[in-house]
């Protein structure tokens, strides 16, 4: 299991067009091959989504994320889209914090919880601008743990692209995206 959260749509999430434009911007990664190659590594790391057996994911991602626009507007709404697609994967939760929820934790730091083998290999990365810091100590992962289920409970409920699903008296997060895509982008 895999839960992410984050002020930003997470790499594994971003479609093509997206990540180059994010790099486009970034004052970390500014050479050209250097953007090519980082493209590169979070392309072939999404591979693992449509694996044979592939990991389950729980992103819970701020509205704010939603609303950023990297690469204009045609990019953007293709990115709104690749995350509804991504959602109707049976091992893809991803659910929208909005901006109104109530009780949010005051952690900043966009972090992975990543959990493999039964949980002997728990580690927990926190992304920053320049690298990304790891950690394994068990304070640590059940700190964000707890951080994590929290913000789950307050975000809207998961995206959920069935058919039957589609409804408009119900407030969730793929309703929130359909909204961003139609109405801004």
């Amino acid at each position: 299991m895999r839960r992410l959260r984050g002020a930003f749509i997470p790499g594994i999430f971003q479609t093509e067009d997206y990540i180059r434009a994010i790099f486009r911007v970034s004052d970390v990664v500014t050479d050209p091959v250097d953007i090519d190659r980082a493209v590169e590594f979070r392309m072939r790391r999404q591979a693992a989504l449509t694996a044979e057996e592939p990991p389950a994911v729980h992103a819970v991602i701020h509205e704010a994320a939603l609303h950023m626009r990297f690469g204009g507007s045609a990019v953007t709404r293709k990115q709104l889209l690749r995350l509804v697609e991504l959602a109707e994967m049976p091992h893809v939760t991803i659910q929208v914090l909005p901006f109104t929820a109530d009780g949010v934790p005051a952690v900043n730091t966009p972090f992975s919880l990543i959990a493999s083998h039964g949980g002997i290999l728990e580690t927990l990365q926190m992304d920053h601008a320049g690298q990304s810091t790891l950690l394994h100590g068990p304070d640590s992962i059940n700190q964000y743990r707890a951080h994590f289920d929290r913000l789950g409970s307050v975000a809207l409920p998961p995206v959920d692209g069935s058919p039957s699903a589609v409804r408009d008296d119900v407030r969730d997060s793929l309703g929130l995206i359909q909204h961003l895509r139609y109405s801004h982008y």
